[in-house]
């Protein structure tokens, strides 16, 4: 794919960057590269904030590691928290809603879990889910029987459905059709880089959603934005700031909404676009080349 030309490199005041599959490596953590690239960022007076579909749990280790002070968008844009860990602000599902696509899902052999805050609440213990969270940093998923029952007493922001089937991606699919037929409209669909997954969020809800709120608390215009995905929930965020950026590995639709495809996750391809479109260096000083980004 060819990379869009840029008129201008603009001012950059922030950087909004995915987490999984963008920041961290296939390790699921951040390189040496990265960290230096972004810290040198920082000291110049640029903020970074995280924008991820994950928990504030799995977050906060990054938040602490960089030092970051800003906001940080969580569970795919369903709930901001401050730095310390307390909840900015939040949207969550409708409870009648929530119970019958939970039902709808389980009726036809998929699981679900409930994101609640910082909390993963599954019906029964699932190995495979729970040693796949461990992997990526979140907390232990809580055993609570029927979810159901939990809709009016807990706020809800989102749900994942899932399977480990052989199967999975294409029954997967198959599902988010029914699905959007079922629920016409009353949420929104999304999918986030895993085919055997698909998440489902209050209407309106997203990370682009939410970070143009935050913008404006922070006082940044959207033109100051580097935002980096490599996903369909990453999408929003790419197309809404001053320069979009899609990793070697993102889907091809984040590709084609880019201005610039970078490296992989796993060749730096974050400090790459930091490199190119914040500190200037030797190598980046050229406008956005006219090549193909594999």
């Amino acid at each position: 794919m060819t990379t869009h030309e840029l008129n201008s490199t603009p001012t950059i005041r922030l950087i909004v960057s995915d987490v999984d599959h963008t920041l961290l490596n296939s390790e699921h953590r951040i390189t040496e590269r990265t960290e230096k690239t972004l810290r040198a960022a920082l000291d110049k007076g640029v903020q970074m904030m995280l924008a991820t579909g994950k928990t504030f749990t799995s977050a906060s280790n990054i938040v602490r590691q960089l030092g970051l002070s800003t906001p940080t968008i969580c569970a795919q844009g369903t709930v901001v928290f401050n730095p310390d860990g307390t909840v900015r602000y939040q949207q969550t599902l409708d409870p009648v809603i929530t119970r019958q696509i939970i039902t709808f899902a389980e009726d036809r052999g998929f699981s679900v879990v409930a994101y609640s805050g910082d909390r993963l609440l599954l019906r029964r213990s699932h190995p495979e889910f729970e040693a796949m969270m461990a992997r990526y940093h979140e907390p232990a998923p809580e055993v609570v029987g029927p979810l159901q029952n939990l809709m009016d007493r807990l706020p809800i922001n989102k749900l994942v459905v899932f399977s480990f089937a052989d199967d999975a991606p294409r029954a997967i699919k198959a599902l988010r059709w029914q699905l959007s037929m079922q629920v016409n409209g009353s949420v929104r669909l999304m999918q986030a880089g895993v085919s055997r997954m698909i998440e489902i969020l209050p209407p309106g809800a997203g990370k682009g959603a939410l970070l143009k709120q935050v913008l404006k608390e922070l006082q940044v215009l959207p033109e100051e934005v580097l935002a980096i995905g490599d996903a369909e929930n990453d999408l929003e965020m790419i197309q809404m700031a001053g320069v979009g950026v899609a990793v070697g590995n993102a889907a091809q639709p984040v590709k084609d909404a880019a201005d610039y495809v970078a490296p992989s996750f796993d060749d730096d391809g974050v400090a790459d676009a930091v490199e190119r479109f914040i500190l200037k260096t030797q190598a980046a000083e050229t406008a956005v080349p006219e090549t193909t980004a594999n």
